[in-house]
This record gives structure tokens, C-alpha cells and sequence, in this order.
């Protein structure tokens, strides 16, 4: 059976957990014992073994493309790849980090500290979170998905985020309903 060690509210395991889906590969998903440990780890049926996200998102685009995640058109395709890439670094640093890592337990986020919230930390990512959604918003309402008329890894990867950020309470989705649309069909998904 494959498997797929990951932390819960990381956004790198949760993106590969929805990528997993989206692929409709069966596979055992298993928390990490050591949240110190490089997350997430995929290995496939052939014992290939992937450590990190750009790993594995190379291998179940290379190798299951019967749903592919990347759109075939090089604009969208660019689009997606641009915000695969803004999720898992600017909206990390500046929203996902000061939220989902201060509120989380490190077992579950992989945060290298175990000390109390720092609340004024936390507030920062809460104003970093608000023009961030208005924007996701704004590309929702033009394509549908964020990138093109079909889901792709750029709406996967901030769903990643989005979800681990909700898990928490701190999506004010009532100020962004263009933005909780998206994700409400996200949420339909057959990752979710």
C-alpha cells in the first residue's frame, strides 16, 4: 500500500494529501512520529520513496496523469505554478506561519518551537490574511478556480493553507464571500 507520512496542519503534507486525492491514488496516510523530521514522505507502490513536497509533486504529476494539475494552456499553466509557488513561500511566511505555527502544536505543525502563542504574532498574520483574500477573491470571480476554469495545484495549494488557517477559526469568511465560494467547491473536491 502507498504511504504518505505527513504532519496535520502543515500546508506542504496537506497539499500533498490533496494532491493525492485529486489523483484518486489510494493511499494510507500516516502521521509522522518525529514532527522534526523533513514532511511529507510519499512512498509508491514500487517503494519509491519521496521526501519533500516538490518531490512529490513531481512524481504524481510525472506518474499518475490521468488527472492532470497543471492546465495544458501555457498562461494558466504559469498561473498555477506562480501561485503553488506564492503559497508555499510569501503566504507561508507572512500569514500561515504567524497563525497556523503559533496557534499549532508543534506534533501536528512541525513549528520548531513549543512555547505559549504570541498573540501579537498571531494578529499580524490576521491583517497579512485580509488583502490576501480579497485578491484570491478577485481571481475566483474571474476564472472560477484561481488559475483557469479547472482546479489545478495553484487552487490546491491554497486551499492547503486555507484549510489549515480554518481548522483554527480565523478565516472571517463572511467579509470574502467571493473567496469562501471558491472554497466551498474546493471543500467539494474529491480530495476534501
Amino acid at each position: 500500500m502507498r504511504r504518505l507520512i505527513h504532519l496535520m496542519l502543515s500546508p506542504r503534507c496537506r497539499l500533498a494529501r490533496l494532491m493525492v486525492g485529486e489523483k484518486r491514488v489510494a493511499c494510507d496516510p500516516v502521521m509522522a512520529e518525529d514532527a522534526r523530521n523533513p514532511m511529507p514522505v510519499f512512498v509508491d507502490l514500487d517503494g519509491t520513496r519521496c521526501e519533500g513536497l516538490w518531490p512529490i509533486v513531481d512524481h504524481l504529476e510525472g506518474t499518475y496523469q490521468d488527472q492532470p494539475l497543471t492546465p495544458e494552456g501555457p498562461n494558466a499553466r504559469a498561473e498555477s505554478l506562480r501561485l503553488l509557488d506564492w503559497a508555499m513561500g510569501p503566504l507561508m511566511e507572512s500569514v500561515t506561519r504567524k497563525i497556523v505555527f503559533e496557534k499549532g502544536s508543534q506534533r501536528y505543525t512541525g513549528a520548531p518551537v513549543t512555547r505559549a502563542p504570541d498573540m501579537d504574532i498571531v494578529r499580524k498574520g490576521r491583517e497579512a490574511l485580509k488583502p490576501v483574500l480579497t485578491k484570491l477573491g478577485e481571481a475566483a470571480e474571474m476564472h472560477g478556480y484561481l488559475a483557469s476554469r479547472e482546479v489545478s495545484l495553484g487552487d490546491l495549494a491554497v486551499a492547503a493553507h486555507l484549510s489549515a488557517l480554518d481548522y483554527f477559526g480565523e478565516v472571517p469568511w463572511a467579509d470574502f464571500p467571493a473567496i469562501a465560494e471558491w472554497y466551498m467547491r474546493m471543500k467539494s473536491r474529491p480530495s476534501f
